[in-house]
């Protein structure tokens, strides 16, 4: 079984596992990060999403034999504190089941590193393929805005 090299959460890490195997499980079975979630496994719904060298990519096909050399950042290494993008997703009532909202909050995190004061438009785009079961996507826009203000 090869060894790889990654950086999770600004730690360096060497895993054992084979080149096929998801990144998502290596995340959550392997390291045990569990805030990182299993939503379809087929690149649809981005439960999974987690930051690789600072863009938004789906960990459940993330193979290892792509990951290795890269850093990864998951909802736990986001920050210490709450972020103001956290904050504000609580301040506007964005969860209701929690399933998505790892992967809506990386996503959105990206996107405000690229477009600090972001246009609907833009939210619209950077959040489209981040399903939400319960349909919270109004409040994600405006938890969004919020943080752009207050960030």
């Amino acid at each position: 079984m090869p060894t790889y090299s990654i950086t999770v959460n600004g730690e360096d890490r060497s895993v054992d596992a084979e080149a096929e195997m998801p990144l998502l499980w290596v995340l959550r079975d392997v390291l045990g990060l569990t805030g990182t979630k299993f939503g379809c496994g087929k690149n649809l719904c981005g439960a999974c999403t987690v930051h690789m060298d600072g863009e938004p990519v789906r960990s459940c096909q993330t193979r290892m034999s792509m990951a290795d050399g890269h850093a990864f950042t998951t909802i736990e290494g986001l920050a210490p504190e709450l972020t103001a993008l956290q904050k504000a997703w609580i301040a506007e009532g964005v969860p209701q089941c929690g399933y998505c909202q790892s992967g809506q909050i990386m996503a959105a995190s990206a996107l405000l590193v690229k477009h600090p004061q972001p246009s609907d438009a833009e939210i619209d785009d950077a959040m489209q393929l981040n399903i939400c079961r319960c349909g919270t996507y109004q409040r994600i826009r405006k938890a969004i805005h919020r943080a752009a203000r207050e960030g």
